[in-house]
């Protein structure tokens, strides 16, 4: 039997009317903003390419305008992870209408702590430097935790668990636009910040299209981005996540002085001109740079300084310069 190229749904209320007939409203305290534009929702769709047979996980569904758009593209199986109850009537609408073509799973909760062995437990393994899994990661996230996010999955690839145990799982998210500029921002734009370096180092990413904020209801108060990250098969340094991202939040907590500055951050007062000094000549840069004009290559040999030195110098893993002065009695 042929299968059909892409589903078409039985007739259903439209995702405005469900709106209202369950008198649902977006939550400003959850940063809720309902996508009703089918072909803007068919665009962020289109951007992870091919997902026909494949798992997808989508993040904060609400009301389903963005799973509509996915369900006609025929996934193997469709994860829904949504925190805010009220929106669960609207997606078992979606889960019957679709369940003689494809199984759709509705998971009322945080997706920070969500289970990705047991919704993507029949994939099988892929060899990491091969082709990426059948999984992909779609998601309209809600702007208070998008960030926050982000870098708690870049820190699972990093370290190839949750849904990259089963190898370079790409993902397709929405940021407010300044956030989406700045994970690609290059070095010396006006957005790069730690967010640009730590997504560019394990991942291409690319800003596809924007989406105005009137295409939302309610309008939020910027545009919206929409952004792909994709995995390297060889991420740009392969130092622990926590030890890089610990380097840039120093460097650009101070993002406009010069680098040294920031860097010196890293070690303890007493010896931190000398290691500091001796961290930028391991690494052939010029301490007088400043944070947003170092490119990624720079960066990779910042962080190779920064071990060298504490393999000689172990106790400065564990200092942070932020914590609260020993008072001596």
């Amino acid at each position: 039997m042929t299968l059909p190229s892409s589903l078409r749904l039985p007739p259903l209320p439209t995702v405005k009317d469900l709106i209202k007939l369950y008198r649902l409203r977006a939550l400003k305290q959850l940063s809720q903003n309902f996508l009703l534009d089918e072909r803007i929702t068919d665009k962020i769709v289109r951007a992870a390419g091919n997902i026909r047979n494949h798992y997808v996980l989508e993040v904060g569904p609400g009301p389903g305008s963005i799973t509509r758009s996915i369900l006609k593209k025929l996934p193997n199986k469709l994860i829904l992870v949504e925190k805010d109850p009220r929106f669960l009537p609207t997606l078992q609408i979606l889960q019957e209408a679709s369940q003689d073509h494809l199984n759709v799973d509705i998971e009322i909760g945080d997706i920070r702590s969500y289970n990705f062995d047991k919704g993507l437990k029949d994939v099988k393994v892929s060899n990491w430097f091969e082709a990426p899994p059948p999984i992909h990661l779609i998601g309209n996230l809600p702007f208070s935790v998008s960030t926050i996010l982000i870098i708690e999955w870049l820190h699972a690839l990093s370290e190839k668990r949750a849904a990259w145990k089963y190898g370079r799982t790409p993902m397709t998210l929405t940021f407010q636009k300044e956030v989406a500029e700045r994970i690609v921002a290059p070095a010396g734009h006006k957005q790069r910040c730690r967010l640009s370096v730590i997504c560019q180092m394990w991942c291409d990413v690319e800003n596809q299209f924007l989406i105005p904020g009137k295409a939302f209801i309610p309008k939020p108060e910027v545009d919206v981005g929409v952004v792909t990250l994709k995995p390297w098969k060889y991420p740009r340094t392969d130092l622990p996540f926590k030890m890089v991202e610990k380097i840039l939040r120093n460097m650009f907590n101070m993002r406009q002085k010069y680098s040294f500055k920031g860097a010196s951050r890293l070690f303890p007062e007493e010896v931190r001109d000398e290691l500091v000094m001796r961290m930028f000549y391991l690494a052939e840069l010029d301490r007088e740079i400043r944070p947003f004009q170092i490119t990624n290559d720079e960066f990779c040999r910042l962080f190779h300084a920064y071990k060298v030195i504490s393999d000689d110098h172990p106790e400065i893993l564990t200092y942070d310069s932020r914590a609260p002065k020993k008072s001596v009695n």
